[in-house]
C-alpha cells in the first residue's frame, strides 16, 4: 500500500513543507529511504521501526520505501521521525488515509515511542499556515511555541500512541490555545534615573532609540558609556505582533526557546564579548545558523570596547547594517537571515583611554591615530551619531536630584515611534533610520533656504552623500521628539553636533 503525509524542514529561518511518501509492497524485507537525506535523517529508519514495535504496532516483513520530496531540498534534523512513522502506519492500514489530510506532523521519536521536542518549530508552523494547512501535530514540549501562530490548530502529543489515537478518533488531543506569552519579558533592576549627570549623553541616547539610529559613545573609563547603554532596553517600546513572530522564529531556529516560552515581546539587547568570532557575530557554519546580528533583529546590538574587537569582525558589519539582511552561501544553497538592528558601541578614545585630557593621557599622536584607525572610515560613515563623552564631575555625582525615569522616556519614544509608523507605513518602513535617500526631501519637508544651508554644511565639512543623509535622518527624529512637522535649522545643528567632534572630523572622510 501507499500513503503520504506532510512534514517540514528549515531553510535558514524559513520553513519548507516536505511530503513524506511511504510504499509497502511484497518482496525481500527491507527499509529504504531516499530524497537527498542527511545522516541523521537516514538514521530515522532504525528509530522509527523500534519506536513502532515498542508502541504496540506490528509491521509484517515487507519491502518498505520512504521518499521525502522534493528531492532537491536537503533534509536535515530529526523532525521527520513522526511523519515517517505515521506514513508507515497509514500504509499498513493502522490509520485511515483521510485522517492525515491537511495535517502537518513534526517530531523526533525515542525508542520507546515518546515524542521529543525539536528546534525550529515556529518557522515551519508559520509557513504551513501560510500554505493553507489547518492542523499541526507536534511534540508536547513544542506546543506553546507553535501556539503563538494564529488561526491554526496545534495538537501537542507526548508519544506516538497518542498521535495514533487522535488520528483514528479513539481519543482526541485537545488543541492548544493561541497564546502571546510574556515569559521572556524582562524585569529590569536598573533605570535611567540611576544615572547622575551626562545629560547630553542621555539626550543623544533618547534620540538614537527614538529613530533606531546607530550610535558610538567615545570617552574615558568610568564616564558612564556602558552604564547608559545597558539601560537602553528600559526605554525601548515593545515589539509589534509581526515583529515578535519574526524575531521568535530566529530564536526558535537557534533552539533558544524553552518548552514554556512563547512569543518574545521585548526588543532584544545582545552584548557579545570582544573575543567573538566573525562567524558567531554574523552567522554561518557548515549548516548556516543565525549569528548575534540576527539575534539582535528589531533590537540592539551593543559592542562594548569596540576597538578591542578584531578589525575584520567589525568590518563584516558594514553590508548587514545597510541591507538589514545577511546572505550566507554554502554548498547546499544560500541562506538569508534578517538583521535589522540598532548598533550601539562604546570605546575609549586612545590606548590609555583619557584623550584629550593631556593631564592623564600620555599617548603620542601616532599611537592615538593608529588606535582609532582600527575603526575604518567606511564603517564609521555608517554610524548615525558619534558622541564624545566627558568624564562626570564630582558635583554631578553628589547631586541628590533624581533623574528622569525610564518609564517617562519610554512614553515619549513610543509616541515618536507611532509618528514614524504613520509617516512611513505606506513605504513598508518603520523608523527614520530606514528612510531611503529618494524620500529624504519629502520626509524632512525642507524648503529652498534649508536646502542651501544643507549644501553649505556638505561642502564645509567635505561630507559623503551617506553622511549628509544620516544628519537629515537624525534631524527628522529630533523634530519628531519636538512634535515638529518640519525639520528646522536648530534640528539640523543638533544632529550635526552628533556627527562632528574632536576625535573624527568630517573633513577626514566621515
Amino acid at each position: 500500500m501507499f500513503n503520504k503525509v506532510l512534514g517540514g524542514t528549515l531553510h535558514g529561518v524559513e520553513g519548507r513543507l516536505i511530503t513524506v511518501e511511504a510504499d509497502v509492497s511484497d518482496g525481500l524485507p527491507s527499509f529504504n529511504m531516499v530524497g537527498f537525506l542527511a545522516s541523521e535523517v537516514r538514521e530515522a529508519s532504525d528509530r522509527v521501526r523500534t519506536s513502532l514495535k515498542n508502541s504496540g504496532f506490528f509491521l509484517s516483513p515487507k519491502k518498505i520505501t520512504i521518499n521525502l520530496s522534493p528531492a532537491d531540498i536537503r533534509k536535515e534534523g530529526s523532525a521527520f521521525d513522526l511523519p515517517i512513522g505515521v506514513a508507515l502506519l497509514a500504509a499498513y492500514g493502522y490509520i485511515p488515509e483521510e485522517s492525515v489530510e491537511n495535517t502537518l506532523l513534526i517530531g523526533e521519536l525515542s525508542l520507546n515511542g515518546e515524542l521529543k521536542g525539536v528546534r525550529g518549530i515556529l518557522p515551519i508552523v508559520d509557513f504551513a499556515k501560510k500554505n493553507g494547512i489547518d492542523n499541526v501535530i507536534l511534540p508536547y514540549d513544542n506546543r506553546r511555541e507553535a501556539a503563538v501562530i494564529r488561526d491554526i490548530r496545534i495538537y501537542g502529543a507526548k508519544n506516538l500512541k497518542e498521535v495514533c489515537n487522535h488520528l483514528t478518533g479513539d481519543k482526541y488531543i485537545e488543541a492548544s490555545k493561541h497564546t502571546v506569552m510574556d515569559k521572556l519579558q524582562y524585569d529590569y533592576n536598573f533605570d535611567f534615573s540611576d544615572i547622575r549627570g551626562q545629560e547630553g549623553m542621555k539626550r543623544a541616547t533618547e534620540i538614537a532609540v527614538a529613530g533606531m539610529h546607530n550610535i558610538i559613545f567615545a570617552g574615558p573609563p568610568g564616564a558612564g558609556k556602558s552604564m547608559i547603554a545597558k539601560r537602553i532596553p528600559t526605554i525601548m517600546p515593545d515589539l509589534s505582533y509581526d515583529e515578535s513572530v519574526e524575531l521568535t522564529k530566529i530564536y526558535s531556529v537557534k533552539g533558544m526557546l524553552g518548552p514554556d516560552e512563547g512569543l518574545i515581546v521585548n526588543r532584544p539587547f545582545r552584548t557579545p564579548h570582544h573575543s567573538i568570532t566573525a562567524q558567531s557575530l554574523i552567522g554561518g557554519g557548515k549548516l548556516p545558523k543565525p549569528g548575534e546580528i540576527s539575534l539582535a533583529h528589531h533590537g540592539v546590538l551593543f559592542l562594548d570596547e569596540l576597538l578591542e574587537f578584531q578589525k575584520n569582525t567589525i568590518e563584516m558589519l558594514r553590508q548587514p547594517m545597510e541591507d538589514c539582511v545577511i546572505t550566507i552561501s554554502r554548498m547546499y544553497g544560500s541562506y538569508t537571515f534578517p538583521c535589522n538592528f540598532m548598533l550601539v558601541a562604546a570605546m575609549n578614545p586612545c590606548p590609555c583611554g583619557y584623550f584629550p585630557d593631556r593631564a592623564k593621557c600620555h599617548c603620542t599622536q601616532l599611537q592615538i591615530d593608529r588606535y582609532l584607525r582600527k575603526l575604518s572610515r567606511p564603517m564609521l560613515d555608517r554610524m548615525d551619531m558619534c558622541l564624545q563623552v566627558r568624564r562626570v564631575k564630582y558635583e554631578e555625582l553628589c547631586n541628590i536630584k533624581i533623574g528622569e525615569k525610564s518609564s517617562d522616556i519610554k512614553q515619549r519614544i513610543e509616541k515618536v515611534h507611532n509618528i514614524q509608523y504613520e509617516r512611513l507605513k505606506g513605504c513598508g518602513l518603520r523608523f527614520n533610520s530606514q528612510i531611503p535617500s529618494s524620500l529624504i526631501d519629502e520626509m524632512c519637508m525642507l524648503d529652498e533656504n534649508m536646502k542651501i544651508y544643507i549644501k553649505d554644511i556638505f561642502e564645509q565639512y567635505q561630507m559623503t552623500a551617506r553622511g549628509i543623509g544620516k544628519i537629515l535622518k537624525v534631524a527628522r527624529t529630533i523634530a519628531d521628539l519636538n512634535a515638529s512637522k518640519e525639520v528646522t535649522k536648530d534640528h539640523i545643528l543638533e544632529a550635526l553636533s552628533y556627527r562632528v567632534n574632536e576625535l573624527w572630523q568630517e573633513g577626514d572622510g566621515i
